[in-house]
């Protein structure tokens, strides 16, 4: 349980870095990230380095006991490589072409901007690779954020062009696959085959799966371009990006197996809660904590990115510059969301920034400290988190804690399924993260630990496996759920497509028909005021935004359904689907049927009431306005806080088992 900070010294006098490393020091950190925007100040010049302040920099650092995060600068290139090669700028979904003067003005598909980015690292990694206290290396930073992925160049489209030969080997099976003779799609060669942007109307829908699938690839490698230079030639140092929440461009699993020692991401609760699609009533409830669990699903999901590591690389502080409405955290909250992350298994939560910069794009965001070197709220709280780890009880083992405790209950977090729902909606307002979420959201507020997985994972030491939808089902999947012996529980439009985007032969759900022997014979998207109604184990509820139309088959029973007599939960075994989205209330009465069918505890927790547990310990985070009696067993012995926690409070206590 470490903490770190993002610091910027090229940014501030030489003069200054004595005293903020001694303070950095003095405050509790051990961790500090730097270098991850400086190209300009590198290589000023193309082919002249300067590296003599970075140097000092890191050595002023390490005088203090301080450990190094050191980032590649290839998020912003400067602008002499622009003005040496315009053709690395990116080109949106429209076709235009952005300009120099902010951050991430590169194509992720330019060869050429690759050559530039592998000579930068090369150089960065020679000099520092085995600098003793450069511990971690982070490239890039926030791959594809500001929508620059997909990325519409030509130097795309003849990428693309060779990833499509590579996938497909003739284009006739091309055609075949993607259903070209449509429309007089068909293509002669792969050369012929251009970006799915700027048509008149929507694209063949298998020729942007493809096209995502291609980017995703490219990110990818891209980060994997650099991650070979940095294992050559910095043995042994954490290998890592920083990654953020609710962000699907890519293919987080796959970006991991291109090269991922831990997978980092950037938490900012407050403005996340205010750009989701949370009603007004909740965002303004939640104005001033964030959602209790918009941290927690990232947490859960990276940690299942980093196959069991985690960190937080930039953690919010105070008010930040970039949703529509910014309040100042509520008093606790930055003490509460670094020990929520520590109770998700992270193993560094680092702070965005250590002083907030009075200029420039993020001047109204804010750090640890502000312009005037005075520590901020945010910064006295990660003070008190500090003295807070440097006392934890002497009998604490911390060994005990090294890896998380394997939850009870997974949870199918897919990419391409998000992808399959962009790309073809068919409902204004279904949203796959949306859903996922308020699957996730109502299993937390049971109590219930949730670990989030791809559909490829072994799944074989959870009790209950959850898939709010799942579009392409994996006939391995299939397999581990005949296998084993866990509840399951699938979501609206699983097996509704193939790998290719079509309609699968048998109708949805496609090969799960092996152990749900279901057919849906029509799906319709639900304006909102079309609200079918059921009853589910007593409770009334109402369908939502998307229902298929099912047709039970032998073994299958109807456990519940619409009064229009559309089945609305069907089921065979250990095997469930709900097949609508439903309200809350519906929803919790299913979810919590299946968690009781499978073994595990429900409790009732007061709202914003969270617990969570860590090896040996459980957590109580309170993100309500009340105090709240944590259920620790009688004889508890706290590690910190105690039995009743206040609002914005935590708690957490030893499990005896």
């Amino acid at each position: 349980m470490h903490l770190g900070v993002c610091y910027y010294p090229e940014q501030w006098p030489q003069h200054q870095w004595e005293s903020d490393a001694r303070r950095m020091a003095e405050l509790g950190i051990s961790r500090v990230r730097i270098g991850e925007f400086a190209w300009s100040r590198m290589e000023p010049e193309a082919g002249r380095y300067e590296w003599a302040w970075l140097d000092r920099a890191i050595e002023v650092l390490a005088t203090h006991g301080l450990k190094v995060i050191l980032g590649t600068p290839t998020a912003t290139p400067p602008r002499w490589l622009v003005d040496l090669h315009p053709e690395i700028l990116p080109v949106n979904k429209d076709g235009i072409t952005l300009n120099f003067g902010s951050r991430r003005h590169y194509d992720i598909s330019s060869e050429i901007y690759r050559e530039h980015c592998a000579r930068i690292v090369t150089q960065m990694v020679r000099r520092y690779g085995t600098h003793p206290a450069v511990i971690a290396w982070q490239t890039d930073n926030e791959l594809a954020c500001h929508d620059t992925a997909p990325s519409y160049t030509e130097a795309a489209r003849r990428r693309f062009g060779g990833w499509l030969a590579a996938r497909y080997g003739e284009v006739e099976r091309l055609n075949a696959a993607w259903g070209n003779v449509f429309w007089s799609m068909e293509y002669r060669s792969f050369a012929e085959i251009g970006l799915p942007n700027r048509t008149p109307t929507d694209a063949n829908p298998s020729h942007w799966l493809d096209f995502r699938r291609f980017m995703s690839s490219e990110v990818a490698s891209f980060h994997g371009l650099q991650g070979e230079l940095i294992r050559e030639h910095a043995p042994g140092r954490d290998l890592l990006h920083n990654f953020m929440g609710f962000f699907t461009s890519f293919d987080h699993y796959e970006f991991a197996e291109s090269g991922l020692d831990v997978a980092a991401w950037d938490s900012y609760p407050l403005p996340r809660t205010e750009v989701l699609w949370f009603d007004d009533a909740d965002k303004h409830r939640w104005a001033r904590t964030g959602h209790p669990d918009i941290p927690a699903f990232n947490h859960d999901l990276y940690r299942g990115v980093g196959k069991g590591r985690m960190w937080v690389m930039e953690q919010q502080v105070g008010p930040v510059n970039w949703a529509p409405y910014n309040p100042v955290p509520k008093a606790g909250m930055a003490r509460l969301w670094t020990w929520e992350a520590f109770a998700h298994g992270a193993e560094l939560v680092s702070y965005f920034r250590w002083r907030q910069a009075p200029f420039a794009q993020e001047q109204m965001h804010s750090g640890i400290n502000a312009p005037d070197d005075k520590l901020t709220a945010g910064g006295h709280e990660i003070a008190q988190v500090a003295r807070e780890l440097a006392s934890f009880d002497p009998t604490f083992d911390p060994a005990a804690t090294a890896q998380v405790t394997q939850a009870r209950v997974a949870m199918l977090f897919d990419y391409p399924a998000d992808w399959i729902v962009q790309i073809q909606r068919h409902g204004a307002d279904f949203d796959y993260q949306r859903l996922v979420f308020e699957w996730y959201s109502c299993l937390r507020e049971m109590g219930v630990d949730v670990d989030l997985l791809p559909a490829t994972a072994d799944l074989s030491g959870y009790r209950l496996v959850v898939a709010p939808s799942l579009p392409v089902v994996p006939d391995a999947l299939v397999a581990q759920i005949q296998a084993g012996q866990a509840h399951w529980l699938f979501g609206p439009r699983t097996g509704s497509k193939t790998a290719d985007f079509t309609i699968p032969a048998t109708l949805p759900p496609g090969p799960l028909q092996a152990v749900l022997n279901v057919r849906v014979s029509q799906s319709e998207s639900l304006r909102p005021s079309l609200r079918p109604a059921a009853t589910f184990d007593g409770v009334r509820g109402e369908g939502r935004s998307w229902r298929d139309h099912v047709e039970p088959g032998p073994g299958v029973d109807v456990t519940a359904v619409f009064d229009d007599g559309v089945p609305a939960v069907v089921q065979a075994g250990r095997v469930r689907m709900t097949t609508a989205c439903f309200d809350p209330a519906l929803q919790r009465a299913v979810l919590e049927r299946c968690v009781r069918d499978a073994g595990i505890e429900v409790l009732t927790l007061p709202e914003g009431g969270r617990l969570r547990r860590l090896g040996n310990l459980r957590f109580a985070l309170n993100y309500g306005d009340t105090a709240w009696r944590v259920p620790a067993p009688e004889g508890a012995r706290f590690v910190l806080g105690g039995r009743e926690t206040g609002p914005s409070d935590v708690a957490a206590w030893i499990e005896m088992h």
